[in-house]
């Protein structure tokens, strides 16, 4: 007899557990709090730190006076078709750039660091914003 009401009451406390909150709500009580699962992000290790640091991993420190991404039918999709120069839809272009050195201090406009710059600084090809400050 103690085995069944233990064996009732652990089958009692599952199904409320499992009950959702759509069921709740249909009952006119109010929604649970969503579940925590995984690590938090505050806790998480990171194995490199992230970057900010005013380096580039792929290329040169550029300045930029301006960044976009291709594609949306900007000064930059012109300029790229009077060049030539074909690049896959919203890959971010620096358009008159030129090599940083030293500190950030000498730009003004954009510091990014980007991948292709075999374009003298006319386009370079995938740019990304790097904090140089």
């Amino acid at each position: 007899m103690k085995f069944t009401s233990v064996l009732a009451l652990a089958v009692a406390a599952t199904v409320v557990s499992a009950e959702t909150n759509a069921d709740r709500l249909a009952r006119g009580l109010p929604p649970l709090a969503p579940a925590r699962r995984g690590t938090p992000v505050a806790r998480a290790k990171r194995t490199s730190p992230s970057s900010g640091s005013g380096q580039c991993n792929t290329g040169s420190t550029q300045c930029c006076d301006s960044v976009s991404k291709s594609g949306h039918g900007g000064h930059l999709d012109e300029l790229l078709g009077l060049l030539a120069i074909e690049v896959p839809h919203n890959t971010p272009c620096g358009v008159s750039c030129s090599p940083m050195g030293g500190k950030g201090s000498d730009c003004n406009q954009e510091p990014v660091c980007c991948e292709n710059n075999s374009y003298n600084g006319i386009i370079n090809i995938g740019c990304s914003p790097i904090n140089i400050w």
